[in-house]
């Protein structure tokens, strides 16, 4: 079987839904974000706006609060069936795609968007982050060059962390990542207390177990989604992406990548681009894309970062 058979496979297991058709969906759903709230939310390049919110992300949290809903509603019956408490636990939704996709800013704003849903009032958002080794510890592996390839992330310790989600605990803690250090922080962590809702944002939640007998991240969630878009596009808005930073995050004296913000121009680009052909760009194809078959849901997004077309897995 050829590669484009399978995709054509592949393909057949999804619903096509075009931007006009889906933002049809939001119909009547009133916008319960400000455009204060949405520029707050957004990451840098981002050019997400209350027009984006309400034709594209609106109907998406309707829908997972629907199935979130119904998820809740099957494990009460299943419970009732059997003759046990209701033991229900959180509906976990996976977020993926490469760097500088969006991925994040979506997942912020799905987090706002169902918490304001009656039946997902209380959401938690944990990012894969936090499980990567530390610093030393990819320094004593050699692979700090491979950081954010699936091999850099402690897998066991976020399949833990969510098996204890999924099981019910009360109280659930998950390492505290720092943008500004690019490391672990160890004393510092992020709690999860039996929300409704858990959101796991990140590069490789999507990627299948490293032996048959071991669990997959993926196996934990209810529901995923898979943030696309060309490659060049988004080679383009890390390069932006870098740029802003350089500006912003950068010049902070305890940043990490303190050492760039006295570059030029033509020397950021350059520092960008490099980091993108030697590390992001082949994450990305061996590790990151080859996951979107994967997801319950497809947002692909045009060179403006808008979503034109969204791919919904069939029940």
């Amino acid at each position: 079987m050829s590669i484009d058979d399978v995709s054509t496979e592949v393909s057949s297991l999804y619903r096509e839904v075009g931007r006009a058709e889906w933002a049809a969906l939001a119909a009547g759903i009133p916008n319960p974000l400000t455009e204060t709230e949405v520029i707050q939310l957004r990451g840098i390049g981002d050019r997400l706006n209350l027009t984006e919110v309400r034709e594209v992300y609106l109907p998406l949290s309707r829908l997972l609060s629907t199935y979130a809903e119904n998820t809740k509603r099957l494990g009460a019956e299943t419970a009732a069936f059997l003759r046990e408490p209701d033991t229900t636990t959180p509906f976990v939704v996976g977020v993926a795609g490469s760097v500088a996709v969006g991925k994040s800013t979506i997942a912020r704003l799905l987090r706002e968007l169902m918490s304001r849903w009656p039946g997902t009032p209380r959401v938690e958002l944990v990012t894969t982050d936090g499980f990567l080794y530390s610093n030393e510890e990819l320094e004593r592996r050699g692979i700090m060059h491979r950081k954010g390839f699936p091999e850099s992330y402690d897998r066991r310790a976020l399949v833990r962390f969510l098996t204890d989600v999924k099981s019910g605990a009360a109280e659930v803690r998950a390492p505290f990542y720092s943008h500004v250090r690019y490391d672990i922080m160890p004393d510092a962590h992020v709690t999860v207390r039996r929300p409704d809702v858990v959101i796991v944002e990140g590069l490789n939640v999507l990627s299948p177990p490293p032996t048959p007998n071991d669990v997959a991240v993926s196996d934990l969630f209810d529901f995923s989604i898979y943030v696309d878009a060309d490659e060049s596009e988004i080679a383009k808005w890390y390069v932006d992406r870098f740029l802003a930073l350089r500006q912003g995050a950068f010049s902070n004296p305890n940043s990490f990548f303190k050492v760039f913000a006295e570059l030029s121009d033509d020397e950021a680009v350059t520092t960008a681009l490099g980091y993108w052909n030697d590390i992001n760009l082949p994450n990305l194809r061996e590790n990151v894309a080859p996951t979107q078959h994967r997801a319950t849901l497809v947002l692909r997004k045009a060179a403006d970062h808008a979503v034109e077309s969204v791919r919904l897995r069939k029940l």
